[in-house]
């Protein structure tokens, strides 16, 4: 019990916060809009926000500030928690030389969520945003997984194109709003994906234009010759607030609805693709590249398929954080053989970092026992994850006739976690938006493992190659009759 009471954050309690905490040192009050960033979720504070932030202090972008934009119901439970702090976030850094924390100030206001988005619309429609930007996860562009095209048939989509004034998704209400630029003779914007995509640009160019085509073709040719969609990298592990962590901001004596927590370490590579400008993010320690399919390509399949590699085995083991995944025994072995043999050597090195000195790297990010960055969070959705991070590095080891068995024990490893127990017998909750398929295929693939890779919307073709459907089949019968400690052990010792 502290003997001293919290001081609540907000605008005017700034200057009586605890000397250790950073503050903005710029006045917020002549700070104006530029951007609209739908999604702030914990990642989209603790990163794009952030480099903001830093810009702000420099005394530069301050005509770019953010407004956060939501577009589902619980939404608005983050719209009233955020506002109530004047839009105000405490980063702390989990740092092993030291835990420190700062309050960001970039973003200025929340639009209302409500039914139809008509106030999102309406914003996104003045004249002063010039970039909308969004971090709504890699599952969340309407992706046909199997054919990677625009899923027109969705629910979501089906009703934005017969409602196109009261869209139900961010991407509905983004045409509408340009069809609105346009009429007004505005003028285009950017349109910003900072979700853990391959391309992340040019899908979500493809989403929008897409989805504009099925409503207006003249709008979606303008869309696609005059506004931008530029290609970006971004990467910091910021786990999910829960308790822990809304003790751990009270410790420093402030009371913070929404604290976020993050390791010390960033990377925002951007294409430089801006057609209404931007903010010099580069000054902030953000990189302008030409090249960052590369940057993707190297953090998408080692942090990101390392992750999947990491969350279904600790899920089954009982492995609560990724951090205590990278100290088992038998896990830690199995990540480092797969990803430095199965992954790396499909990955191109990039300025100053080849994929070996990366995998030292990640190695070390993993293992912060600071970061208490729990095995389900990164877990969730693997129905997007694993053919987003995995499955392109076996597609590339099945094509170069290299080594695909530790992949494939990965994904043996996911058919395991999803018949939702774990080996001490404990429940696996629900952790997919799939998820009633994915377990009903899991409990099947026990007894016959190819139903697991039946399931085309995943693995398309792949079924149908033999070294992997058989890696496969192998691996999860291994599990289920002798554990998954076993089939890492067996793995691990292969030559």
């Amino acid at each position: 019990m502290r003997d001293v009471p919290m001081i609540a954050l907000s605008q005017d309690n700034l200057s009586s916060l605890p000397s250790k905490i950073a503050r903005p040192s710029y006045d917020r009050s002549v700070l104006s809009t530029g951007i609209v960033h739908i999604g702030l979720g914990n990642f989209h504070r603790a990163h794009q926000s952030w480099y903001l932030h830093r810009l702000m202090e420099q005394g530069l972008a301050h005509d770019w500030a953010i407004i956060g934009a939501g577009v589902r119901p619980y939404d608005d439970v983050q719209r009233q928690k955020m506002l109530a702090q004047d839009c105000l976030t405490t980063l702390i850094k989990l740092d092993p030389e030291g835990v420190s924390a700062e309050v960001v100030g970039s973003m200025i206001d929340y639009i209302p969520v409500v039914e139809g988005n008509g106030p999102l619309i309406a914003r996104m429609a003045e004249a002063d945003i010039r970039i909308v930007a969004l971090t709504v996860t890699e599952g969340g562009y309407y992706i046909d997984p199997v054919t990677l095209g625009f899923d027109a048939a969705h629910p979501d989509i089906v009703h934005d194109v017969a409602h196109p004034d009261q869209p139900r998704t961010a991407f509905g209400a983004i045409v509408a709003a340009l069809r609105l630029r346009r009429a007004k003779g505005q003028g285009p914007i950017t349109l910003q994906s900072c979700d853990n995509l391959q391309g992340n640009g040019a899908v979500l160019r493809q989403t929008i234009v897409s989805l504009a085509r099925l409503m207006d073709a003249d709008l979606a040719d303008w869309i696609n010759t005059a506004c931008s969609f530029p290609n970006s990298m971004v990467d910091c592990i910021v786990p999910a607030t829960g308790p822990n962590e809304l003790a751990l901001v009270e410790e420093f004596g402030l009371h913070d609805q929404v604290p976020v927590t993050h390791e010390a370490f960033r990377q925002w590579v951007i294409e430089d693709d801006f057609c209404a400008g931007r903010p010099d993010w580069d000054l902030a320690g953000a990189t302008f590249s030409d090249h960052v399919h590369a940057f993707e390509a190297m953090k998408i399949r080692i942090l990101n398929g390392g992750h999947q590699v990491l969350a279904n085995a600790g899920e089954v083991l009982s492995l609560a954080t990724i951090s205590a995944a990278m100290g088992d025994a038998d896990v830690a072995p199995f990540f480092a053989k797969v990803v430095r043999e199965e992954i790396a050597p499909h990955v191109q090195p990039v300025p100053d970092m080849t994929p070996a000195d990366y995998v030292t790297l990640i190695e070390r990010r993993f293992g912060n026992e600071m970061i208490v960055d729990t095995t389900r969070r990164v877990a969730f959705d693997g129905s997007s994850r694993h053919p987003g991070f995995v499955l392109p590095s076996l597609r590339d080891g099945l094509e170069k006739g290299s080594s695909i068995s530790g992949l494939a024990l990965v994904e043996a490893a996911w058919a395991r976690m999803c018949a939702a127990t774990r080996e001490d017998g404990t429940v696996i909750e629900a952790n997919d938006p799939n998820w009633s398929d994915l377990h009903q295929t899991a409990l099947v693939a026990k007894s016959d493992p190819m139903a697991w890779l039946s399931m085309s919307r995943i693995y398309g073709d792949l079924a149908d190659d033999p070294r992997f459907a058989t890696a496969f089949c192998d691996w999860l019968t291994l599990i289920w009759s002798q554990g998954l400690r076993a089939a890492l052990r067996a793995y691990v010792a292969a030559d």
